[in-house]
């Protein structure tokens, strides 16, 4: 593939599973086809301390520390005092993910999600971190907790409501993720958010292992699949797609504070 573009992935899970056999060498190969940032987001306790040690392995990656809300039981006091103490290391730009499941029935009890939201939202404030925010089924409740922490600022990762919605998310100052959800044929209200969001508040992200982009759709996904994103974000807004590339990849490193 090479180096066409300067890749960012602001939102990146490399701990887990599915890259047990080969993450090392997955990781050098996005690095060696234009991969110069990834975020990696904690989302298990297990998660995050995984995403913690790639941060400190790799140079150019990058850690958010937080619970998902499908795992909303593992947050304890001591998990939170942990999240604290290693955010003093530079390498920790965000706190995520966290936020909000409605989908899953199997998800801890939307009170207790809303209660770690809360509690975390409250972390990232005091700690003075964006957060990473995942939404799914709960646009709501997750609307209303943002409001409740005007301090915080942020990405609604994975994005998946509505031109409304995003409007907003936008007026409380958070960014839109886009995944290879846009490349997707039958993705037509995603499609009509990037027609309707700034594209200086867009980012770019893989999900991965999940969510790859087509032509790789059901495959693993990693890093590099990210050119296909900014191709159709570019195509969407109608500019170059190396503008489109250098405007979001500015975006992440704002956000974000990474090192150019």
């Amino acid at each position: 593939m090479g180096n066409k573009y300067n890749i960012i992935d602001s939102h990146a899970h490399y701990d887990d599973e599915s890259f047990n056999e080969d993450r090392d060498a997955v990781i050098k190969e996005i690095q060696e086809n234009g991969v110069t940032g990834v975020l990696n987001c904690g989302s298990s306790y297990e998660g995050l301390v995984g995403s913690y040690e790639l941060a400190n392995k790799y140079e150019f990656f990058y850690a958010a520390l937080g619970i998902h809300p499908s795992n909303a039981n593992e947050l304890t006091d001591e998990v939170i005092d942990f999240i604290r103490e290693k955010s003093k290391n530079p390498k920790v730009k965000a706190i995520g993910e966290i936020g909000l499941d409605y989908y899953w029935e199997e998800n801890p009890s939307r009170e207790v999600q809303k209660k770690v939201f809360r509690q975390q939202m409250q972390l990232a404030e005091e700690l003075n971190l964006p957060v990473v925010i995942h939404d799914r089924d709960a646009h709501g409740d997750t609307l209303d907790i943002l409001k409740e922490f005007p301090k915080v600022t942020g990405v609604v990762h994975c994005f998946s409501g509505s031109v409304e919605f995003a409007r907003e998310c936008l007026k409380l100052g958070y960014y839109i993720g886009f995944t290879g959800v846009v490349t997707f044929k039958n993705a037509k209200k995603i499609l009509e958010v990037a027609k309707d969001v700034p594209l200086d508040r867009m980012l770019v992200e893989t999900d991965c292992p999940y969510m790859a982009p087509t032509p790789y759709r059901g495959k693993r996904n990693k890093s590099d699949y990210i050119e296909y994103i900014i191709e159709k974000l570019a195509e969407i807004k109608e500019i170059d797609p190396f503008e489109a590339n250098k405007k979001i990849n500015d975006n992440i490193v704002r956000l974000f504070k990474m090192e150019k």
